[in-house]
């Protein structure tokens, strides 16, 4: 499908530019289920804004080529130090948007993390990309549900399993709700009159929505009576929450690295590592979950100092330039994933946006280490960034990946 004339390069130089061009083909309900959070949004807002109290102190007269922007995670090697993040239902933002963005990322070197809440079946997806994929969890359904699911992840190839532990009850996303989201998905037409003008207003949108089979089922959740319908969603997130028994079940059916997704405190991250995680996501759910929470980035200092390298740690919320990905890795952040960010230039243009995205942000991170005077990431030191007084509760140093053979020598007893 052609697409790229959407986001020519001279037009798109960061990923605001893509926000606004998914801001002008979505409907109204649609792009705010990308872009909005919780409740006042105050946790959405210092996610992004957290970043700017970091501030940098470079090293002058380094002369240094293009920056090495490798890493290793889980014991695979990666041409960028982010991954796309899982993100539910982006195949209403473009047809077959889990396969697009998969990839994509497959392209540029990185990983794809595909959500239980997508509205392409895990198979396809995996299929559509030659790149590392991990498979994230809800327990949706109940036990046999996520079981069935697990063991299709396996058998199709996806490396890691992330469990999202963040969602004992969907946040109220205010935003969703004054747009009608829950009528627009609902079956009686005369419950979506008020906000049909939504849809009509985006012709383009509703062309390639129609043309790609309408409202969409969520595959990888398998009822009793077939895939688990789109208006289903909250109630069956409130019915299956996840708590720290659900590991051991989860653990006998799925023998590969095991991430958990969602911790922002020191207790939390303490415990993933003794129930045996081999990466912790710090996480608040892009702040769509419990607003007023600390964003992420503040979170990051406090995690990584709890784990004290026994397991990796990533991070996800608020990233919108490669100097933001800079700081968490210097924080001690491992790698971060990216969903907002991607998920703009997938609504703007499809795989071509997701290819923007990923173009522009790898261009800041070799222009970020550049300007510091740091030839790679493994030269990254913690004495570059300034805090201002009282930002973390712990400050290690920045966890650099391990010489790759010996991890993924490590990652093949277990994948």
């Amino acid at each position: 499908m052609p697409h790229a004339a959407a986001v020519a390069p001279p037009r798109v130089l960061n990923i605001a530019d893509l926000r606004r061009a998914a801001f002008r083909r979505l409907p109204r309900a649609v792009f705010d289920y990308v872009d909005g959070g919780a409740e006042a949004e105050n946790t959405l807002r210092s996610n992004v804004s957290v970043f700017d109290e970091v501030l940098f102190r470079p090293r002058g007269a380094v002369a240094s080529p293009r920056a090495s922007l490798d890493t290793v995670v889980l014991g695979q090697r990666f041409s960028l130090p982010f991954l796309l993040a899982p993100v539910g239902s982006t195949r209403l933002v473009w047809p077959r948007g889990e396969v697009e963005a998969a990839g994509a990322a497959a392209a540029a070197g990185t990983g794809y993390i595909l959500s239980t809440l997508a509205g392409t079946s895990l198979e396809e997806v995996k299929a559509g990309s030659d790149g590392v994929c991990w498979y994230q969890v809800y327990l949706v359904g109940g036990r046999e549900v996520a079981s069935a699911a697990i063991e299709r992840a396996r058998r199709a190839g996806y490396s890691a399993l992330v469990l999202t532990v963040d969602t004992a009850i969907s946040g109220l996303r205010e935003r969703d709700y004054r747009n009608g989201i829950a009528q627009l998905v609902a079956a009686n037409p005369f419950r979506k009159l008020p906000y049909v003008w939504q849809i009509l207003s985006r012709p383009g949108w509703l062309l390639s929505y129609l043309g790609d089979g309408g409202l969409m089922r969520f595959p990888n959740v398998v009822l009793p009576d077939g895939p688990m319908g789109y208006a289903a969603v909250a109630a069956a997130l409130e019915q299956s929450v996840v708590s720290w028994a659900d590991l051991k079940w989860i653990r006998e059916l799925w023998k590969g690295p095991l991430v958990i997704k969602g911790i922002l405190t020191a207790e939390d991250a303490e415990r993933a590592v003794d129930e045996g995680a081999a990466a912790v996501v710090v996480s608040n759910h892009g702040g769509r979950q419990l607003d007023g929470v600390f964003p992420t980035l503040r979170a990051l200092p406090e995690v990584a100092a709890a784990v004290r390298g026994r397991t990796e740690v990533l991070m996800d919320g608020g990233i919108r330039r490669g100097s933001d990905i800079v700081k968490a890795l210097l924080l001690g952040a491992r790698a971060v994933l990216i969903g907002r960010a991607y998920v703009y230039g997938l609504a703007a243009a499809g795989g071509a946006g997701v290819s923007r995205a990923i173009e522009i942000l790898t261009a800041d991170l070799n222009r970020t280490l550049r300007l510091l005077g740091c030839p790679s990431l493994a030269e990254l030191q913690p004495s570059m960034i300034e805090l201002p007084e009282g930002f973390a509760r712990g400050r290690p140093a920045p966890s650099r990946a391990a010489p790759a053979g010996e991890l993924v020598e490590e990652a093949a007893d277990v994948h």
